[in-house]
């Protein structure tokens, strides 16, 4: 890629992903209720879902497409109930540990698979990465070279990103009292459900 064209990619990046997500959501959750390794688990499992969705684009995401045909809408119903699952199960969470139950524990599969599933659940991400790379492509130049480049750079804001987002919540987990880290949870637990109604109620095209 020219440096004209991977700083103007540069810049872009950076303005999309600090917007915070669904992942963002899940990160700060565990972070404020496990404490930062929890979330910076998530930080690698979402590292590892990039990774997966950067190399379907890099294969071909129309021929991916229209190999999955109809699967694909199904993909992505399965993955906004995943987010509305896991969302209720952070709200029902907090809920308990109201009531004196037992403190909420890690995910059965561990936070890093947790952090995976969340970042395949929104195949969104896939069609996003589809249209957003092909803008900074020269086109005189390998695409394979350039998409790796871009993924990298990607993956590498979201990182440090979502990192950030993990220590600060769980530093901030300790000084916070139950009850305000009860209401971010609830809140948290109503942002993932609320991004798998929007998933489930939008088309993939």
């Amino acid at each position: 890629m020219s440096l004209e064209l991977f700083a103007a990619y540069f810049a872009a990046c950076a303005v999309i992903i600090i917007v915070p997500g669904p992942t963002v959501t899940l990160i700060i959750a565990n972070s404020l209720k496990h404490g930062s390794r929890a979330g910076l688990l998530n930080v690698a499992g979402t590292q590892a879902g990039l990774a997966i969705m950067i190399a379907i684009v890099g294969i071909g995401l129309s021929s991916v497409i229209a190999a999955l045909g109809h699967w694909f809408d199904w993909l992505r119903l399965a993955g906004a109930a995943y987010l509305i699952w896991l969302g209720w199960k952070m709200f029902r969470s907090a809920g308990n540990a109201e009531d004196g139950a037992a403190p909420a524990r890690a995910p059965r599969g561990g936070f890093f698979l947790q952090g995976v599933l969340v970042a395949l659940s929104n195949p969104k991400t896939l069609l996003f990465f589809g249209a957003f790379f092909p803008q900074f492509l020269d086109p005189a130049r390998d695409h394979a070279t350039q998409i790796a480049i871009m993924g990298l750079t990607a993956m590498l804001f979201a990182a440090l990103s979502d990192s950030a987002y993990a220590l600060l919540s769980g530093r901030a987990g300790r000084f916070l009292s139950q009850n305000r880290v009860r209401l971010l949870s609830r809140f948290s637990g109503g942002c993932l459900i609320g991004g798998g109604v929007w998933l489930a109620s939008s088309r993939a095209s």
